[in-house]
């Protein structure tokens, strides 16, 4: 009992909004008289959500570093518009001007980490300047009109599934296997994890305890998967934010990297003292965080089919959000990619739950706004207590 005690009070946040998540569904599908989780919401809040949560991980960085980007919307706005004007205009093949997009977003990113990390002006200035500067460039870009459509192989990122490769009928059997190799390689994480622990005389948890845990994650992977194959197996884009959330997660748990981010958020002059580079790295999530927000803005313009001088508005504000949501500390040094998650998914699910049972945008706004207040208050509480 006290091992489990230890664990929840070292966990009490992500847990939180763990439990959160699942109250909010729960009452969402009560409201909605089970729309909810009817499988073709599921899979329209993974494309409605799939790029502010792109976003989010990058603006884990950030904010982990001590810093903000208000700019992400606009930026992705930006590339949105360039890829449109490539793809459509020029007729330039959707990989490269995929490339290229994106190599704009780390153009972007690198002119704003200069003048934050080399220039020591607050991120907050940079980037508000920055939020101008783009949303201008686009509307300029695009003359006040929306370009479309993009060739169908590029709105295949955005709205396409992956093929059934065991052709099922009614059932998408590609996604039942998934959800089991899933479980499977969640399972032997989990123990092999636990076993480390032992290995180095750390405490568990409680037996009965982690067999529990196990069962009920691998429950709620296969019912997921299982929801997913009743209506058109697994959207493209869950694919690509997969892969990030597995690259970035081991980054930030298991490389030098993640571990400086880490330590330059907590006391950036200790960082210095310690040898790490404090003004690279933070030239390189500014980077980093450019890129993603390329990727969002390519995400977006595929899912609307077409590039409009009003989009990636309140990107920003989503982003920020689900992170600190989600655990991240407002004064840096902590947070995690699956916290970023989790506190996405709160927003996304609170959103499309107001949607439904047509609670008007000036309710919503509001309810998202006392959400985000008490995230960040519930974390300074929990900090005084620890102090």
């Amino acid at each position: 009992m006290e091992t489990i005690q230890k664990m929840w009070k070292g966990n009490i946040r992500q847990y939180g909004m763990i439990i959160t998540l699942v109250l909010i569904m729960l009452l969402f599908q009560v409201l909605t008289d089970g729309l909810l989780l009817k499988p073709l919401n599921i899979t329209n809040l993974i494309l409605q959500n799939s790029y502010i949560l792109v976003l989010a991980i990058g603006m884990l960085l950030v904010i982990i570093t001590g810093h903000i980007d208000l700019s992400v919307g606009s930026v992705a706005a930006f590339v949105g518009a360039i890829s449109a004007i490539l793809m459509v205009k020029m007729q330039v093949h959707p990989v490269v001007a995929v490339i290229i997009s994106l190599l704009i977003g780390a153009l972007v990113g690198a002119w704003q980490g200069f003048w934050v990390a080399y220039v020591k002006i607050p991120s907050f200035i940079v980037t508000l300047a920055g939020m101008l500067l783009f949303r201008g460039l686009t509307m300029i870009v695009l003359d006040g009109q929306s370009i479309a459509p993009f060739p169908e192989s590029f709105q295949l990122i955005s709205s396409g599934f992956v093929p059934d490769l065991f052709g099922g009928s009614g059932l998408h059997l590609l996604t039942i296997v998934i959800g089991v190799l899933l479980s499977a390689i969640l399972v032997w994480t989990e123990w092999s994890r636990r076993q480390t622990q032992r290995s180095y005389q750390f405490d568990v948890e409680p037996t009965g305890f982690f067999i529990a845990k196990l069962i009920g994650m691998v429950a709620v992977v296969n019912l997921f998967t299982f929801v997913l194959a009743t209506y058109e197996g697994i959207p493209n884009i869950l694919i690509l934010l997969f892969a990030l959330i597995v690259l970035y997660s081991f980054v930030m748990k298991k490389t030098v990297m993640g571990r400086h981010i880490y330590a330059l958020g907590g006391n950036e002059k200790a960082a210095s003292l310690s040898g790490v580079r404090t003004k690279q790295k933070t030239f390189w999530v500014f980077v980093n965080m450019g890129v993603l927000s390329a990727l969002a803005g390519l995400i977006f313009a595929a899912r609307l089919n077409a590039a409009t001088p009003k989009a990636g508005v309140n990107f920003e504000l989503d982003a920020i959000a689900a992170c600190f949501i989600g655990g991240a500390s407002a004064t840096g040094g902590i947070g995690t990619v699956i916290g970023a998650m989790i506190g996405g998914l709160v927003m996304g699910v609170m959103n499309n739950g107001m949607s439904l049972i047509g609670l008007g945008i000036d309710w919503q706004q509001g309810i998202k706004g006392l959400v985000l207040l008490l995230a960040v208050a519930f974390d300074i509480y929990n900090k005084n207590k620890a102090s």
